[in-house]
């Protein structure tokens, strides 16, 4: 079964002309295992000191109207930048490549950092390999929010906190239409620390 997968996603891979991007895929999903998590089922996602990656993030193809999802961070989000001019970086949470292309072509996820004093949120969308992002509120250490990021023809609708942000969308599918995207830490610096995320997907309308 892990060999069959592995090369489902190799194949997925080279059909997206995707390059090392997809390579580093690949193998962040050969460390960590291709056991993609189930929905409505609360996942711990812990991202290793010195890494990028959390675990857990096994290769899942997906096709959404609506991505929702409940999430909760604990202290270990709070982290000093090695280099100051990294702090205001933002680190990737969740959601999904679109237009069945790479995630650095087209993709719609939430980001986020510790800047500024606070836990922010952020939409974050490729178009055509353009990145483009925006602040949509600041949260709290310890408490549980509902995201979401809905498919609404060419543009997205991130609301989270009960704040709602719109973003362009230049993907063709009726749907958002790719592969799951999880935790991610950077930015240029790995992490710090030890980073817990708790991440329930929600059934979709």
């Amino acid at each position: 079964m892990m060999k069959r997968r592995i090369r489902v996603y190799t194949v997925f891979c080279f059909l997206l002309i995707a390059g090392s991007s997809c390579k580093k895929a690949i193998q962040s999903a050969i460390d960590y295992g291709m056991n993609a998590p189930a929905t409505e089922e609360t996942i711990k996602y812990t991202i290793p000191a010195g890494q990028h990656y959390a675990d857990q993030n096994g290769f899942q193809t997906v096709a959404y109207n609506e991505l929702k999802f409940n999430v909760k961070f604990d202290s270990s989000a709070i982290y000093k930048a090695v280099d100051p001019a990294n702090q205001e970086d933002i680190n990737k949470l969740y959601g999904f490549s679109d237009n069945n292309a790479n995630h650095e072509q087209f993709s719609a996820r939430f980001g986020w950092n510790w800047a500024r004093g606070a836990l922010r949120l952020y939409a974050y969308v490729y178009n055509s390999g353009e990145r483009s992002f925006v602040e949509i509120t600041s949260i709290q250490i310890g408490s549980e929010y509902t995201c979401s990021i809905k498919v609404s023809g060419d543009h997205y609708i991130f609301n989270a906190n009960n704040k709602t942000i719109e973003m362009g969308r230049g993907s063709q599918t009726s749907k958002g239409s790719g592969y799951r995207l999880y935790p991610y830490f950077g930015g240029d610096e790995t992490a710090p620390h030890e980073i817990d995320i708790w991440i329930k997907e929600l059934s979709q309308n």
